[in-house]
């Protein structure tokens, strides 16, 4: 068998065995938070507003299920951003504007763990094939890491 056969039929036995968390690991960013989701979420908020970032929503995704008679475990959105660094990706691809500003969804899962993930800006760069903007990325990639790291510290 070809190498590239034999590589395609491993990932695709890859995917297949990891249903959802191949990719979900490539397209979205996953930590695990020892607060609760409002918690955490207000932690990151007031982390991204005191680096200048603009806070755009909140979203509360378990309070719109209850309003309909459904019943979700605690999840909320925050959107989030700056211009400075969203302008310059929409100016090389302006469809990239249907995933900015940016956006962190926390929720807790069955088990009773928190979670506070985001897309990933490489994904969002291989997404909208912007390949004059790495600098604007790597800028984005790091201040993501660094602020969902804070807002994830335990007191």
């Amino acid at each position: 068998m070809p190498f590239k056969k034999f590589l395609s039929a491993t990932m695709l036995a890859a995917m297949m065995i990891l249903p959802g968390q191949a990719i979900a690991g490539e397209l979205l960013v996953k930590k695990q938070s020892p607060h609760t989701v409002a918690v955490t979420l207000d932690r990151l908020s007031k982390i991204l507003q005191s680096k200048g970032l603009t806070i755009f929503a909140r979203v509360d995704h378990a309070a719109g299920a209850q309003k309909v008679g459904m019943k979700m475990l605690p999840t909320q959105l925050l959107i989030f951003g700056n211009p400075k660094a969203g302008t310059p990706l929409m100016m090389s691809n302006r469809t990239i504007g249907i995933d900015l500003p940016l956006k962190a969804l926390a929720w807790r899962d069955e088990a009773g763990k928190v979670w506070l993930a985001y897309t990933s800006p490489a994904a969002l760069k291989q997404r909208y094939n912007i390949t004059d903007r790495d600098k604007v990325f790597g800028k984005i990639t790091g201040a993501l890491g660094k602020l969902t790291d804070a807002a994830l510290k335990a007191n």
